[in-house]
């Protein structure tokens, strides 16, 4: 039998970004917008939030899970989660964007797979099935 995960986790570390866009909190929700479209997934809804003196929180609900970002404009460092159920999302596109409009010098990123089940392949299931 096949191990097969639900979904697979992008954990990615940007280093010497542009310190004006982690900052600037309606460029870094457009970024992020941008990105969930260039990678197919189907965005829900999208909630920021800026701190005070800095730095930006932000997660963009999808309907194949989530995509965060936390920002530290004082270090130029942001966090990056790309969490996606399925096969079909292209996150590797999503982050290349990211970096570029982002001006990280230095990516770091570990994949994680959620949800390893001991099912066959023909029993996983990402979403419910319409007739059910």
């Amino acid at each position: 039998m096949t191990m097969k995960s639900l979904g697979r986790h992008l954990i990615i570390e940007l280093f010497h970004c542009d310190r004006a866009i982690l900052n600037d909190q309606k460029t870094l929700e457009n970024y992020l917008l941008e990105a969930v479209r260039l990678s197919g997934a189907t965005t829900i809804q999208p909630f920021f939030h800026h701190f005070s003196p800095h730095g930006i929180s932000g997660i963009i609900l999808i309907a194949e899970s989530h995509f965060a970002v936390h920002t530290w404009p004082e270090y130029g460092y942001c966090a990056l989660d790309i969490f996606t159920c399925g096969e079909q999302i292209k996150a590797q596109e999503a982050l290349v964007f990211l970096r570029g409009k982002l001006g990280a010098g230095t990516v770091s990123t570990m994949e994680i797979k959620r949800g390893i089940l001991d099912l066959p392949q023909s029993e996983i299931r990402h979403k419910p099935d319409q007739g059910s």
